[in-house]
Parts: structure tokens; C-alpha cells; sequence
């Protein structure tokens, strides 16, 4: 029980809004849902400075003016038989029509529903997109998480490099960390660190509510029902529900949801097709991939795992993590530097100074401490290289031949796959938390205001 509240609260608050209005939404205006066919819930963060203060700006870095829209929005989906959640993240820049009235219906990024009709607007504007009935509605905003993730204990951070962000204040080392609502809020809002913009965002939200379940099961602190229901209503303070979603039915989701484990949560971004779909008045957009975001939601509505699809993802041979048209590749032998050229790398053919003997074994790719990703790409099309990394190398990645033979491999980059794949909670999430960190000590006094 305690579990699958702490999961609603976490999911609801990863927003970039302030505190709740207090709006209850009315029964949703699409068909009821089907028996069997499970629970749909719908978690909004609000992205509205108002009711926060100055200082608190200051301190959780959330400057700026709000647009009274929603920021974040996650559908959480539990099966009918109990044994599986599914959580699917709608990026706010989606270009959708709102559920209006009017013919032709209007157009715009999902996150201005709510602005145009509040909580109500923007449920059923989910509906009208996923086709999905919608059972209960959650939003919250900065404070609330800040509040949720210090009421537990801390939330849970791994990395495998330092990851810095001025714009939200993230600012950590290479590990894996126990942080307080405050960092965890900065870690879960950075746009501009690697995996920039929204979908690397998301996919870091839904990490840590991965890792927050996992830590909090390893530590045994979901198996006491009267500890639950005290947390049910102190989280219940930072987070506000529709008029149909009471503390009963919280109570009888958390019974189902908190007995599952993490290979029985699955995580998932809407796939997207265009990534910067240009609409004069409404600006950069994302447009769904027709036929992918169709089978995710129709598998939801029919109550089936979203995760080994491939109607929703496909299966790559040979999956990039980046797009290799940016990734500079200094390659000392003519025939790989062209193949590799051919599959989209922008490579640079050394081969006039290849050694006149070389070395026995397959290719090795060296590069800078930092550039994982870039150089499992340039991997996937080269099978058995091995990979080694050079501090002080430099921006480009070089490929040195050896005497195996070596066939080149074409790859694919699937923005969708490397941000956004269906993945289950136990592949998603930190290798593990032995070593975890204590838990981070509550300051004696209020921290000192971050800059910005």
C-alpha cells in the first residue's frame, strides 16, 4: 500500500508547477472503462509559480514566470489481474487537439489543455489523444515533491559521470547518491545536461521513481499497514485528487500495486515521430508516430504488457545510443573509414599514417571519459571492438585496426529506442543499491539560496 502511494506521489510531483489549485475534476466525458480492462490514472504537475516565495524560488532554483499549464504528465496504467504497471510520460509539447466543442477542433501542445479548462480540460483532452478512459487524476507541483521525497527518507541518484546544470541547480559527482527532496527536484528537472531536453528528462523522472521503489523495498519499510496509511495522508498533503478519487480508493490501489517488484513495473515515452514539428503562434512541437503511439495505447486498452512490442518498438539489429551523424571518428584504415562513412558517422580517414604493422586483435576505439554513449555507438558497427578510454583524447574518437578481419555493421538511430523505449523497472533503473549513501541529514537550519 505505502509502496503504490509513494509511487502516485512521486510520479505527480515531478513537475516543474507550485502548489495545487483546488480543482476537482468531474467524471471523465468518454466511454466508461471496460471491465477487465484495468485502471488508468492520470498524475499532472502544474507548472504555476504562484504561492511559492521568493526565497523558495531562489532555493529550488524554479525562477521565471509559470504558464498555468502542465509541465509534467504521466498515465499510470494497472493491469486488471493486479501484476503489472505500466507508466507512460506524454511529453508537454505533444501536438494534440483539445477536447473542445468546436468544429474544427483546436490544436496546440497538450500542456495548454489545462490553461484553457483546467484539470477537466486536460483529462479529457487525454482521453480524446489516447482514446484511453481515464479513472483518476492527481497534479502537484515543486514544493510537494520537495515535501514527499524529505517525508520518505530522501530519493536515490546514480550517474555515471558528473552531471551539472546551472539552470536547476544539479550539480553532483559520478555514483550513485541519497539525496533530499531538493536535490532530487534538480536532478529530475535538468534539460541541459547530456540527453538534453525533454525526453532525457523524462527518462531521469521515471528512473528515479524506479529507484525510489527499489530502495525503499530493499530497506523493508512497505510491509507495515498502519505506517502506510499514516503515509497515505501525509503525502496526500501535497498532492490533490479528482473529485471521484478518495483515500479508499488510494488505499485499494496501493494493496494491488505495492506488492509487485520492479520487473513487473514498466516505463515508457510516447514514440514521437518528428521532434521539432514548427506551428506559427504555438512554436516547436512534437508530433506522435501514428501507428507506434496507436499500438501503445490500444495494447493499455487492451490491458497488455507495452514492454516486447514491436508494434510500439520496433527490434533493431543494431540500436545506437546516439545519432552517429555527430560523432567526429578518426578511422586508420580506408575501407572502415568509408563503410563507416557510408552508415552516416562523420569520419576522417587516417590511413595514409596507419602503422605498417598492426597490432593482433580486433579494432580498438578510444575516447574522452564522458563520451559512453558516442562510443558504444561507433561499437554497435564494429562487432568485438574493444573499447578504451584516454583521458585528455580529445572530442573526435579514434579507430585503430588490428589484424581480425573486421566487418562494418549498420546501425540504427531511433530517438525513441535511446530516450524513450519501453523498459522494465528492474533494467531502467541504478544497478543496485549496496553502498547506498546514508540517508542525507536534515539541515539545522534552511540552506543557503541557490543562485538563479
Amino acid at each position: 500500500m505505502r509502496r503504490f502511494t509513494i509511487a502516485l506521489t512521486l510520479l505527480a510531483t515531478l513537475a516543474t508547477g507550485s502548489f495545487l489549485t483546488a480543482e476537482a475534476r468531474p467524471a471523465a466525458g468518454g466511454p466508461a472503462g471496460a471491465p477487465g480492462r484495468g485502471t488508468n490514472i492520470l498524475v499532472v504537475g502544474i507548472d504555476s509559480r504562484t504561492g511559492i516565495s521568493a526565497a523558495d524560488k531562489r532555493r529550488l532554483n524554479v525562477g521565471g514566470k509559470g504558464c498555468n499549464c502542465t509541465d509534467v504528465m504521466m498515465l499510470v496504467h494497472l493491469s486488471a489481474d493486479e501484476r503489472r504497471a505500466s507508466v507512460v510520460s506524454i511529453p508537454r509539447d505533444s501536438y494534440v487537439a483539445y477536447a473542445q466543442d468546436t468544429e474544427p477542433a483546436r490544436l496546440g501542445k497538450i500542456n495548454g489543455a489545462y490553461a484553457l479548462g483546467g484539470a477537466d480540460m486536460a483529462v479529457r483532452t487525454v482521453e480524446k489523444a489516447t482514446g484511453l478512459h481515464i479513472d483518476h487524476y492527481l497534479e502537484t507541483g515543486f514544493l510537494g515533491f520537495e515535501q514527499a521525497v524529505d517525508g520518505i527518507g530522501g530519493g536515490v541518484v546514480c550517474t555515471d559521470k558528473p552531471l551539472k546544470d546551472v539552470n536547476s541547480g544539479l550539480d553532483i559527482p559520478a555514483g550513485l547518491h541519497r539525496t533530499d527532496g531538493r536535490g532530487t527536484l534538480q536532478y529530475v528537472r535538468a534539460r541541459h545536461i547530456n540527453r538534453p531536453g525533454d525526453l532525457g528528462r523524462v527518462r531521469r523522472q521515471q528512473r528515479t521513481v524506479s529507484d525510489l521503489l527499489s530502495r525503499l523495498t530493499a530497506e523493508g519499510t512497505l510491509t507495515d499497514p498502519i505506517g502506510a496509511a499514516r503515509t497515505v495522508r501525509t503525502l496526500l498533503k501535497s498532492v490533490r485528487t479528482d473529485a471521484g478519487t478518495g483515500f479508499d480508493d488510494l488505499v485499494h490501489l496501493a494493496w494491488a500495486l505495492g506488492r509487485l517488484k520492479a520487473g513487473q513495473t514498466e516505463f515508457a515515452t510516447v514514440p514521437i515521430r518528428e521532434f521539432d514539428h514548427r506551428v506559427p503562434g504555438v512554436g516547436s512541437t512534437l508530433l506522435w508516430h501514428e501507428a507506434r503511439s496507436r499500438a501503445l495505447w490500444a495494447a493499455l486498452a487492451a490491458d497488455r504488457p507495452i514492454t516486447g512490442d514491436t508494434r510500439i518498438q520496433p527490434a533493431y539489429a543494431a540500436p545506437a545510443r546516439t545519432n552517429p551523424a555527430g560523432i567526429r571518428v578518426r578511422v586508420d584504415d580506408a575501407a572502415v573509414a568509408a563503410a563507416l562513412r557510408a552508415d552516416a558517422f562523420a569520419v576522417t580517414d587516417t590511413s595514409a599514417a596507419a602503422p605498417a604493422v598492426r597490432p593482433a586483435g580486433p579494432p580498438v576505439i578510444r575516447y574522452e571519459p564522458g563520451r559512453e554513449d558516442d562510443a558504444a555507438t561507433v561499437a554497435a558497427a564494429l562487432p568485438g571492438a574493444r573499447l578504451q578510454a584516454v583521458p585528455g583524447h580529445g572530442t573526435a574518437l579514434d579507430v585503430a585496426v588490428g589484424k581480425d578481419p573486421v566487418s562494418v555493421r549498420h546501425v540504427t538511430y531511433d530517438r525513441n529506442v535511446a530516450d524513450g523505449a519501453p523498459v522494465t523497472g528492474d533494467t531502467l533503473g541504478c544497478a543496485g543499491t549496496v553502498g547506498l549513501p546514508a540517508r542525507p541529514a536534515k539541515p539545522a537550519t534552511p540552506p543557503k539560496p541557490a543562485a538563479g
